[in-house]
């Protein structure tokens, strides 16, 4: 077997309910959730019970499916599964900061509450939106945006899935150019334009955040968005160019798979990351982590 890669979950997946089983059937998972709780007071009750308006919520979001995607892969090790690489999607990587040892799983949380107020902030201030397109290659994404006044592709998912933000007001004229060129775009659910210049404020915010704070060397290599390649050199300026720049996913994967990953596992709720990664390189496998069932399955596949 070639090597593994961690793969923790990003915004959009959330749902009432997550992480409670592997709160229950893993210490490691309940020791995540616990420190979450420590730091605000009602993390563990929006993963279990929350509904998913308030799990929409931006400032609710990133907390709860950071506590999610770190239990999930700190279940996962105290089960014997042991990642040689770790990557997150968007906020995902915020808790594969702490998987991966740069910051501590209390800093880390902190950081993602303080992520989310601002972005949330952002959003609030610049009126944004996101559609998911598919069927076109990411150049001809490029092309489209080109034309308009405010709109990037922010997400480069797969070979024929790109995410695109835009000032709100040219949304639906950025949908209709897609349809015009026999592709398809698919409004999404958030609350604002991330990953895209209207984040400026954001990332200046975790900049002012993050000043004076020690990062520590990696335990394992952590992969970052902004660049697709292991953290290095200045972390601080990683994690805060991130909000504002495209996440390179599908470059990720590719730059994993080349360094011999050949098994992903997605932590955390649902399983857009796994469909992701089968969609970029169908040979490599792709297992999502998000309970009991899940731990076990994979437990039984990779260890026998």
């Amino acid at each position: 077997m070639g090597k593994i890669a961690f793969v923790l979950s990003g915004q959009g997946a959330q749902y009432t309910g997550m992480g409670k089983e592997l709160c229950e059937c893993s210490a490691a998972a309940k020791a995540v959730f616990d420190a979450a709780d420590s730091i605000r007071t009602q993390t563990s009750a929006q993963c279990f019970e929350g509904t998913k308006e308030e799990l929409s919520v931006t400032k609710n979001t990133q907390p709860c499916v950071f506590a999610v995607d770190l239990a999930a892969a700190r279940a996962a090790q105290e089960a014997g599964i042991n990642a040689d690489y770790v990557a997150g999607f968007s906020l995902g990587e915020i808790a594969a900061l702490a998987f991966g040892g740069i910051m501590s799983d209390e800093e880390a949380f902190k950081l993602v509450c303080r992520r989310a107020e601002l972005m949330n902030d952002a959003a609030e201030e610049n009126k944004g939106a996101m559609a998911a397109v598919l069927k076109l290659t990411p150049e001809k994404v490029e092309e489209i945006c080109s034309g308009f006044e405010k709109a990037w592709p922010v997400n480069y998912n797969s070979p024929a899935q790109t995410v695109v933000a835009a000032q709100e007001s040219e949304l639906e004229a950025l949908c209709a150019a897609v349809k015009e060129q026999k592709g398809k775009a698919v409004p999404l659910a958030v609350s604002g334009a991330f990953h895209s210049p209207f984040m400026e404020s954001a990332s200046a915010g975790l900049a002012e955040y993050l000043s004076g704070k020690s990062l520590n060397a990696p335990k394992i290599p952590v992969f970052a968005n902004a660049t697709a390649m292991p953290y290095e050199g200045d972390f601080a300026s990683l994690i805060t160019r991130q909000v504002k720049s495209p996440v390179l996913w599908q470059k990720t994967v590719e730059n994993l798979a080349s360094l011999g990953v050949d098994t992903f596992i997605e932590c955390g709720p649902g399983k857009t990351l796994t469909g992701l990664i089968k969609k970029i390189n169908p040979e490599l496998k792709a297992f999502k982590l998000e309970n009991k069932e899940d731990l076990d399955a994979i437990r039984e596949q990779l260890l026998g």
